[in-house]
């Protein structure tokens, strides 16, 4: 199915949900209860009379958990995403706010490449600074206490097939084996997902897997915070290839609980950060005068620090059989390297493209080919951010798309101009917030507004 990625992305960031619940099915079961599957809980709320979230973590535990090693580290919440969820969440920011979230406008959001600060982008889209853990557990909330929403702890152990669909989950609950009976399965059990080997041990196809290795490593580290209100709540700072920096870039958010999360990050056998000297040193030498300055207070707890081999992605849209109700979210269709903040926000449009399949009213007997054909646009978007940048990291070695070097040519001169450039930048900031597809930046005359740029600032 051909769909226009652009009138696509276009429609999902306009998506919401239908003003009254219409019930299309009996059952809806999730498998996975992070922000991926929660959202996914969140929409079958509107579609199906009931909704089981099954998840090896106990729903009432607060704070990072086992199912989430990332959980300690920065994450951002982009406006695309922050968006969507004010979309199914009314009220979302205020809540997050009352519970120590920060808000995040464009005035407040400072970005620097190479030490150059970036032009500042006049527009009305805020995003929200908190940790991972409260950002989630604010939209767990909010899920549980939806009617029609219930949570098994219990670990999945496999699908119930009947026929050319599935019809249930095989679960595990405290050593007693049992059944999740529903008429729609999602999958949302992250990078880890075990939905490749439970299909083929059924004689159903196997995805191909495709991996981009980049060897990515987090350090993330928490100062205490003494202004209440600082002008700026969200700082980045990218090193681009080939200035010989060891740290390919680092950021700090202000967070509830009158503290910051810093993060740096490096690539291959470039570890920075992983000591609490190692972290300050690099903070105060490697980046603008704000990073040094967050330096100077205290560090509460360890640096904590994490390990991502790789991007990856399932593509079940490509199978030529597939069973019916049965779809994945999230990581586990696809996930990236995190230093592009992707995630929630990918999560949340998987959300929309969910949203936009049920409001169509399908037949849940035969395979979701259409939500698939959505869902592959967004992955596609995603993946194209995400790839096209780690492919200029001097030690990723892999294939090169078509045209790549023109293409790459085009990226640099584009993401040069946003230094510069508030148009150029306000188009930037809407392919990366995942608004607008990145198509979008390969018109001509993007192009061509970014060579000038590039030419009035040399």
């Amino acid at each position: 199915m051909s769909l226009s990625p652009s009138r696509v992305f276009a429609e999902l960031n306009a998506v919401r949900p239908p003003d009254q619940t219409s019930p299309i099915m009996g059952t809806a079961v999730v498998v996975g209860g992070s922000v991926a599957g929660l959202l996914a809980a969140r929409v079958l709320s509107d579609y199906a009379d009931s909704v089981v979230i099954i998840d090896r973590d106990d729903p009432q535990v607060s704070g990072a958990r086992p199912g989430v090693p990332q959980g300690t580290q920065l994450h951002a919440l982009l406006p695309g995403g922050l968006l969507q969820l004010q979309r199914l969440f009314p009220g979302f920011r205020e809540q997050a706010v009352a519970h120590g979230a920060i808000e995040a406008p464009p005035a407040a959001r400072r970005s620097y490449l190479d030490g150059r600060l970036k032009v500042v982008v006049p527009d009305e889209d805020d995003s929200l600074a908190g940790s991972r853990p409260l950002l989630e557990g604010l939209i767990r909330q909010q899920v549980l206490r939806l009617p029609n929403v219930k949570t098994v702890t219990a670990r999945a152990t496999g699908l119930v097939f009947e026929g050319e669909a599935v019809t249930g989950v095989r679960c595990d609950v405290g050593g007693v084996p049992g059944v999740e009976r529903g008429d729609l399965v999602v999958d949302a059990m992250g990078r880890s997902s075990k939905l490749s080997d439970w299909l083929e041990r059924a004689d159903w196809e196997r995805p191909v897997t495709r991996r981009m290795t980049m060897h990515l490593n987090y350090a993330t580290a928490l100062f205490r915070r003494t202004e209440e209100n600082p002008a700026a709540t969200v700082v980045l700072a990218l090193h681009t290839p080939g200035t010989m920096a060891d740290v390919a870039g680092a950021a700090f958010f202000a967070i509830e609980g009158g503290r910051w999360m810093a993060m740096m990050a490096g690539y291959g056998d470039d570890r920075p950060g992983r000591t609490s000297e190692d972290f300050v040193r690099r903070l105060r030498e490697q980046f603008p005068p704000e990073f040094g300055a967050v330096a100077e207070n205290e560090m509460l707890g360890d640096v904590q620090t994490y390990h991502h081999a790789d991007s990856r992605r399932r593509d079940f849209h490509a199978l030529k059989r597939f069973p019916a109700g049965l779809i994945s979210v999230g990581d586990a269709i696809a996930s990236f390297n995190p230093v592009y903040g992707q995630g929630m926000t990918a999560a949340a449009l998987h959300a929309a493209c969910l949203s936009t399949y049920l409001r169509s009213g399908p037949d849940l007997t035969v395979p979701a080919h259409h939500y698939l054909a959505l869902q592959k646009v967004v992955v596609d978007a995603a993946w194209s951010i995400s790839t096209s940048a780690d492919l200029a990291l001097p030690h990723v070695d892999a294939p090169y798309p078509r045209g790549y070097r023109v293409s790459s040519w085009a990226s640099r001169q584009i993401i040069t101009a946003t230094v510069t450039d508030v148009t150029t930048a306000r188009r930037f900031n809407d392919v990366v917030s995942m608004r607008v597809h990145p198509r979008s930046l390969a018109r001509p005359g993007v192009i061509l507004g970014a060579l000038r740029a590039n030419r009035r600032a040399r």
